[in-house]
Protein backbone atom coordinates (compact mmCIF):
# COMPACT_ATOMS: atom_id res chain seq x y z
CA UNK A 1 0.00 0.00 0.00
CA UNK A 2 1.57 3.61 -1.34
CA UNK A 3 -1.08 5.28 0.32
CA UNK A 4 -1.08 8.06 2.64
CA UNK A 5 -0.67 7.52 6.38
CA UNK A 6 1.23 3.56 6.18
CA UNK A 7 1.81 2.70 9.59
CA UNK A 8 5.17 0.79 10.33
CA UNK A 9 3.41 -2.15 11.82
CA UNK A 10 0.57 -3.48 10.05
CA UNK A 11 -3.07 -3.15 12.46
CA UNK A 12 -4.29 -6.73 13.97
CA UNK A 13 -8.16 -7.42 13.94
CA UNK A 14 -9.67 -10.78 14.95
CA UNK A 15 -13.42 -12.03 14.28
CA UNK A 16 -15.14 -14.14 16.76
CA UNK A 17 -18.58 -15.42 17.47
CA UNK A 18 -21.07 -18.61 17.47
CA UNK A 19 -20.95 -20.81 14.42
CA UNK A 20 -23.09 -19.02 12.11
CA UNK A 21 -22.89 -15.59 12.94
CA UNK A 22 -21.52 -14.44 9.65
CA UNK A 23 -17.65 -14.48 10.50
CA UNK A 24 -16.36 -15.89 7.04
CA UNK A 25 -18.95 -13.99 5.44
CA UNK A 26 -17.74 -10.29 6.71
CA UNK A 27 -14.20 -11.18 6.97
CA UNK A 28 -14.57 -12.31 2.92
CA UNK A 29 -16.63 -8.44 2.54
CA UNK A 30 -14.01 -6.74 4.80
CA UNK A 31 -11.10 -8.21 3.09
CA UNK A 32 -12.69 -7.33 -0.76
CA UNK A 33 -13.74 -3.96 0.18
CA UNK A 34 -9.98 -2.94 1.35
CA UNK A 35 -8.08 -4.77 -1.26
CA UNK A 36 -10.40 -2.45 -3.79
CA UNK A 37 -8.70 0.70 -2.01
CA UNK A 38 -4.88 -0.85 -2.34
CA UNK A 39 -4.67 -1.79 1.02
CA UNK A 40 -2.57 -5.43 1.81
CA UNK A 41 -5.09 -7.63 3.62
CA UNK A 42 -3.32 -11.04 5.25
CA UNK A 43 -5.63 -13.44 6.85
CA UNK A 44 -4.49 -16.28 9.82
CA UNK A 45 -6.96 -18.96 10.54
CA UNK A 46 -7.12 -20.00 14.07
CA UNK A 47 -7.75 -23.52 14.02
CA UNK A 48 -5.43 -24.55 10.64
CA UNK A 49 -2.48 -21.63 11.78
CA UNK A 50 -2.50 -21.37 15.48
CA UNK A 51 -3.79 -24.49 17.44
CA UNK A 52 -2.17 -27.42 18.51
CA UNK A 53 -3.12 -30.75 18.40
CA UNK A 54 -5.67 -30.53 15.90
CA UNK A 55 -5.76 -34.03 14.85
CA UNK A 56 -6.33 -34.90 19.11
CA UNK A 57 -9.18 -32.72 18.90
CA UNK A 58 -11.10 -33.57 15.37
CA UNK A 59 -11.04 -37.21 16.44
CA UNK A 60 -11.94 -36.83 20.05
CA UNK A 61 -15.32 -35.68 18.72
CA UNK A 62 -15.81 -38.32 16.22
CA UNK A 63 -14.17 -41.51 18.00
CA UNK A 64 -14.76 -40.91 21.94
CA UNK A 65 -18.20 -39.16 21.23
CA UNK A 66 -19.54 -40.27 17.67
CA UNK A 67 -20.02 -36.99 16.27
CA UNK A 68 -20.42 -36.09 12.78
CA UNK A 69 -17.34 -34.48 10.79
CA UNK A 70 -17.59 -31.77 8.39
CA UNK A 71 -19.27 -28.81 7.98
CA UNK A 72 -23.61 -28.29 8.92
CA UNK A 73 -25.02 -26.58 6.51
CA UNK A 74 -29.07 -25.97 6.06
CA UNK A 75 -29.72 -28.69 3.09
CA UNK A 76 -26.55 -31.11 4.97
CA UNK A 77 -27.33 -30.74 8.85
CA UNK A 78 -24.85 -32.55 10.88
CA UNK A 79 -24.70 -33.42 14.72
CA UNK A 80 -21.49 -32.44 15.90
CA UNK A 81 -20.03 -33.43 19.22
CA UNK A 82 -16.81 -31.67 20.46
CA UNK A 83 -17.25 -27.90 22.84
CA UNK A 84 -20.99 -29.10 23.41
CA UNK A 85 -19.56 -31.55 25.29
CA UNK A 86 -18.66 -30.16 28.95
CA UNK A 87 -17.80 -33.08 31.36
CA UNK A 88 -15.13 -31.98 33.51
CA UNK A 89 -12.67 -34.73 32.20
CA UNK A 90 -12.94 -32.79 28.86
CA UNK A 91 -12.70 -29.08 30.38
CA UNK A 92 -9.75 -30.46 32.33
CA UNK A 93 -8.09 -31.23 28.95
CA UNK A 94 -9.58 -28.12 27.29
CA UNK A 95 -7.87 -25.75 29.65
CA UNK A 96 -4.50 -27.95 29.25
CA UNK A 97 -5.21 -27.37 25.22
CA UNK A 98 -5.67 -23.22 25.38
CA UNK A 99 -3.09 -22.63 27.28
CA UNK A 100 -0.89 -24.27 24.57
CA UNK A 101 -2.71 -22.54 22.22
CA UNK A 102 -2.23 -18.91 23.66
CA UNK A 103 1.48 -19.79 23.70
CA UNK A 104 1.29 -20.53 19.89
CA UNK A 105 -0.79 -17.23 19.57
CA UNK A 106 1.79 -15.05 21.34
CA UNK A 107 4.17 -16.40 18.37
CA UNK A 108 1.12 -16.13 15.70
CA UNK A 109 0.88 -12.26 16.63
CA UNK A 110 5.05 -11.80 17.05
CA UNK A 111 5.28 -12.88 13.15
CA UNK A 112 2.47 -11.29 12.25
CA UNK A 113 4.01 -7.89 13.58
CA UNK A 114 6.69 -8.51 11.06
CA UNK A 115 4.44 -8.15 8.01
CA UNK A 116 4.43 -5.72 5.55
CA UNK A 117 0.61 -5.64 5.07
CA UNK A 118 -1.65 -3.06 6.10
CA UNK A 119 -4.08 -4.98 8.29
CA UNK A 120 -3.67 -8.95 9.11
CA UNK A 121 -7.31 -10.52 9.99
CA UNK A 122 -7.48 -13.80 12.46
CA UNK A 123 -10.12 -15.79 11.69
CA UNK A 124 -11.25 -17.08 14.93
CA UNK A 125 -8.70 -16.21 17.93
CA UNK A 126 -8.04 -17.73 21.90
CA UNK A 127 -11.43 -15.45 22.90
CA UNK A 128 -13.32 -19.03 21.10
CA UNK A 129 -12.04 -21.30 23.53
CA UNK A 130 -12.97 -19.45 26.32
CA UNK A 131 -16.64 -19.04 24.95
CA UNK A 132 -16.40 -23.15 24.60
CA UNK A 133 -16.35 -22.97 28.93
CA UNK A 134 -19.26 -22.75 31.51
CA UNK A 135 -18.19 -19.47 32.54
CA UNK A 136 -20.94 -19.35 34.95
CA UNK A 137 -18.98 -21.00 37.12
CA UNK A 138 -16.20 -19.27 38.90
CA UNK A 139 -13.04 -21.76 39.18
CA UNK A 140 -13.48 -21.45 35.54
CA UNK A 141 -14.28 -17.94 35.02
CA UNK A 142 -10.37 -17.37 37.28
CA UNK A 143 -9.03 -19.30 34.63
CA UNK A 144 -10.19 -17.57 31.87
CA UNK A 145 -9.00 -14.18 32.96
CA UNK A 146 -5.48 -15.62 33.64
CA UNK A 147 -5.74 -16.94 29.35
CA UNK A 148 -7.00 -13.16 28.78
CA UNK A 149 -3.78 -11.58 31.01
CA UNK A 150 -1.73 -13.73 28.77
CA UNK A 151 -3.29 -13.00 25.28
CA UNK A 152 -2.45 -10.30 22.67
CA UNK A 153 -3.88 -7.94 22.35
CA UNK A 154 -4.77 -7.09 19.22
CA UNK A 155 -5.82 -3.50 17.75
CA UNK A 156 -9.62 -4.24 17.55
CA UNK A 157 -11.36 -7.95 18.39
CA UNK A 158 -14.65 -8.14 17.03
CA UNK A 159 -17.32 -10.60 18.50
CA UNK A 160 -20.13 -10.83 16.04
CA UNK A 161 -23.92 -11.39 18.23
CA UNK A 162 -26.28 -13.48 16.35
CA UNK A 163 -29.75 -14.91 17.43
CA UNK A 164 -29.11 -18.68 17.85
CA UNK A 165 -31.95 -19.11 16.02
CA UNK A 166 -31.25 -18.23 12.89
CA UNK A 167 -27.29 -18.41 13.21
CA UNK A 168 -28.35 -22.54 13.50
CA UNK A 169 -30.36 -22.26 10.65
CA UNK A 170 -27.48 -20.83 8.52
CA UNK A 171 -24.70 -23.57 10.26
CA UNK A 172 -26.94 -26.71 11.74
CA UNK A 173 -24.44 -28.64 14.08
CA UNK A 174 -25.35 -28.12 17.36
CA UNK A 175 -28.55 -28.48 19.43
CA UNK A 176 -30.29 -25.23 19.90
CA UNK A 177 -30.13 -25.42 23.29
CA UNK A 178 -25.79 -25.41 23.02
CA UNK A 179 -26.09 -22.96 20.70
CA UNK A 180 -27.93 -20.41 23.40
CA UNK A 181 -25.47 -21.09 26.02
CA UNK A 182 -22.41 -20.67 23.81
CA UNK A 183 -23.54 -16.99 22.72
CA UNK A 184 -24.08 -16.80 26.68
CA UNK A 185 -20.52 -17.85 27.56
CA UNK A 186 -19.35 -15.01 24.25
CA UNK A 187 -20.92 -12.36 25.90
CA UNK A 188 -19.72 -13.12 29.34
CA UNK A 189 -16.54 -13.73 27.80
CA UNK A 190 -16.52 -10.39 26.65
CA UNK A 191 -17.67 -8.78 30.31
CA UNK A 192 -14.50 -9.93 31.36
CA UNK A 193 -12.41 -8.17 28.94
CA UNK A 194 -12.20 -4.62 27.68
CA UNK A 195 -10.78 -5.69 24.76
CA UNK A 196 -13.98 -6.80 22.65
CA UNK A 197 -15.63 -4.87 20.22
CA UNK A 198 -19.43 -6.60 20.27
CA UNK A 199 -21.62 -5.60 17.01
CA UNK A 200 -25.17 -6.44 17.93
CA UNK A 201 -27.17 -8.86 15.95
CA UNK A 202 -28.00 -6.68 12.28
CA UNK A 203 -28.82 -6.86 8.65
CA UNK A 204 -25.13 -8.11 6.78
CA UNK A 205 -25.49 -4.65 5.04
CA UNK A 206 -25.39 -2.66 8.40
CA UNK A 207 -22.65 -5.25 9.98
CA UNK A 208 -20.47 -4.73 7.26
CA UNK A 209 -20.38 -0.69 7.11
CA UNK A 210 -20.14 -0.88 10.97
CA UNK A 211 -16.88 -2.82 10.48
CA UNK A 212 -15.53 -1.08 7.79
CA UNK A 213 -16.11 1.94 9.40
CA UNK A 214 -14.04 0.75 12.45
CA UNK A 215 -11.60 -0.72 10.95
CA UNK A 216 -11.23 2.41 8.78
CA UNK A 217 -10.66 4.08 12.04
CA UNK A 218 -8.38 1.76 13.10
CA UNK A 219 -5.92 1.96 9.99
CA UNK A 220 -6.41 5.55 10.59
CA UNK A 221 -7.18 5.55 7.08
CA UNK A 222 -10.36 7.61 7.01
CA UNK A 223 -9.87 10.07 4.48
CA UNK A 224 -8.41 7.95 1.94
CA UNK A 225 -11.82 6.19 0.84
CA UNK A 226 -13.76 9.40 0.76
CA UNK A 227 -11.24 10.95 -1.89
CA UNK A 228 -10.93 7.40 -4.08
CA UNK A 229 -14.67 6.02 -3.26
CA UNK A 230 -14.97 2.86 -3.91
CA UNK A 231 -16.52 0.34 -1.24
CA UNK A 232 -15.49 2.07 1.56
CA UNK A 233 -17.60 5.61 0.64
CA UNK A 234 -20.65 3.73 1.75
CA UNK A 235 -19.31 3.94 5.24
CA UNK A 236 -18.65 7.31 5.10
CA UNK A 237 -22.15 8.36 4.20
Amino acid sequence: MNGPGKAQRPTLVSFSGIDGAGKSTQIEALCQCLRKIGMKVELIRFWDDIARLKFLRESAGHILFKGDKGVGTPDAPITRKDKNVRSWGMTCIRMILYFVDVVSTRDAVRRALGSDADLIIFDRYCYDELANLNLRNRILRIYARLILKITPVLNRSYLLDADPFEARARKPEYPIDFVHLNRAAYLKMSSLSNRITVIAPMGRDEVEQAILQYTLDDLEYSAYPRKNGGCASKSMA
